[in-house]
């Protein structure tokens, strides 16, 4: 069995972890898939695998990988969602970093989670993606997102408007910061900040939040997945950022710009014990009252 190991930054105290889960590779007869730049900074750190593999920009993840280790935070995460892409490989969050949304497996349980996953004692969690459509080529081969879709202002402080439609019917003009299209699975991040409401990760459904709106009639909003929603974009600036996740690409008012669900989806790992509203309660202190 072949397991991918990405990471994209650790800190000292994080080095015997990765001594522990190559240890535990190599007792159980499995073999380890580094990113690349990772398996370089760890040569001199611990004692590498006799054999091992590599993934990279250039080089993408084999076909023979039957799960990802994505060791960090929520953002690195969403960083192997573009490696993933399209390969059905399901992705195992191990949290390196403070919040731990999505990476919610927590180190010590590296034992387990290895444990659980060669005797198949897991629940895959599929995630709906946001694909982005441009009149030109941007994001090169992964134009999608595991939670958002965003446009901003970038070169002015001045307000910028977002021409918005539903099926290429006018839904209404944003003046604002800017716009985010969230999936269910990012509405409990960026949008989530911008006043947007929290989506189950099984609803079929996208949210429409603007980042500091001037209009006071305008909210975020709820729309099915199944809609291509378009955008036209005005400002005093020449050039605005587009954003897929932590992803962004510079683009003026004649880019054409459509968002709609990826024909494709992630799954995410979840071992005993983890669901939503756990999560939920224990990392955004869902419906606290010390009073109970």
């Amino acid at each position: 069995m072949q397991i991918a190991i990405y990471n994209r930054t650790f800190d000292e105290e994080d080095i015997s972890l990765f001594q522990q889960l190559v240890t535990l590779f190599v007792d159980n007869n499995i073999t380890a898939v580094f990113y690349e730049d990772l398996a370089n900074r760890l040569h001199s750190k611990i004692e590498m695998p006799l054999k091992y593999e590599v993934f990279s920009d250039i080089q993408p993840l084999s076909a023979k990988v039957k799960f990802v280790f994505s060791l960090g935070g929520d953002g690195t995460m969403l960083d192997i969602v573009k490696y993933v892409g399209d390969k059905n490989i399901p992705i195992l969050g191990i949290n390196l970093g403070r919040l731990g949304f999505l990476a919610s497996t927590v180190a010590d349980e590296i034992s387990f989670a290895v444990d659980s996953l060669i005797k198949g004692a897991y629940i895959l969690d599929p995630r709906t993606l946001i694909h982005l459509d441009t009149s030109i080529p941007l994001f090169q081969d992964a134009p999608f997102a595991l939670n958002e879709f965003s446009i901003h202002r970038k070169d002015s402080s001045s307000l910028i408007k977002i021409h918005t439609y539903l099926n290429g019917e006018f839904l209404c003009t944003y003046w604002a910061d800017g716009l985010i299209v969230s999936t269910p699975t990012g509405s409990t991040g960026y949008s989530l900040s911008c006043g947007g409401p929290v989506i189950f990760p099984q609803a079929n459904s996208f949210v429409i939040t603007p980042v500091a709106p001037h209009n006071l009639n305008v909210r975020p909003i709820i729309i099915s997945d199944n809609s291509i929603i378009s955008f036209e974009i005005e400002g005093r600036a020449d050039h605005f950022l587009c954003t897929l996740d932590a992803r962004s690409e510079t683009i003026d008012s004649t880019v054409s710009l459509a968002v709609k669900k990826e024909n494709f989806h992630i799954n995410l790992i979840r071992l005993e014990g983890q669901n939503f509203l756990n999560t939920l309660r224990t990392k955004l202190y869902w419906g606290v009252d010390h009073r109970n």
